[in-house]
């Protein structure tokens, strides 16, 4: 067996679709679709985040609201030795805001976030004077087609 299977019910999948739906939703409004009281939700939110299941709870941010450009998506290719300290670096740099290690011709992808176009070409610059970065390939986001923080509606559906 690869990992643990974790084991949720279907009050457990309408918190989350909840929460999912809006972070701040409270405790009696959850109670309300789950004809359960607001101290059980509290409780249960409280075992989903002891099993890590709710890792937190956070704020989507507008970037372009912000004046910042589209987000830039790097992938890199680095040798493997020097991993470590090349995640270490990019993780410590300000403009990396999501960094995945991946299979494929290229072993690492970042996501940029920059105020603008020349300040991308700097930095891009500036990665690949990393030692051990060997290729970098830069991918700029047009328009945003899809994003969501929900569950596959299926999936979900077949929970509740």
């Amino acid at each position: 067996m690869f990992g643990l299977s974790i084991v949720l019910d279907k009050i457990d999948y309408i918190i989350l679709d909840a929460l999912l739906q809006d972070g701040r939703a409270s405790f009696s409004a959850i109670a309300r679709e789950t004809k359960l009281t607001d101290v059980a939700i509290k409780k249960r939110v409280e075992s989903l985040k002891r099993r890590n299941i709710i890792s937190g709870v956070s704020v989507d941010l507008n970037y372009k609201s912000l004046g910042y450009e589209n987000p830039i998506f790097v992938q890199i290719r680095s040798e493997l030795s020097k991993n470590k300290d090349i995640i270490k670096k990019l993780g410590n740099m300000d403009f990396v805001i999501e960094l995945y290690q991946i299979l494929g011709e290229y072993n690492l992808i970042a996501k940029l976030i920059v105020p603008s176009l020349e300040t991308a070409e700097k930095f891009i610059s500036q990665l690949g004077l990393i030692d051990g970065i060997i290729d970098l390939k830069t991918m700029v986001v047009l328009s945003e087609s899809k994003k969501t923080t929900t569950l596959p509606s299926k999936t979900l559906q077949n929970k509740i």
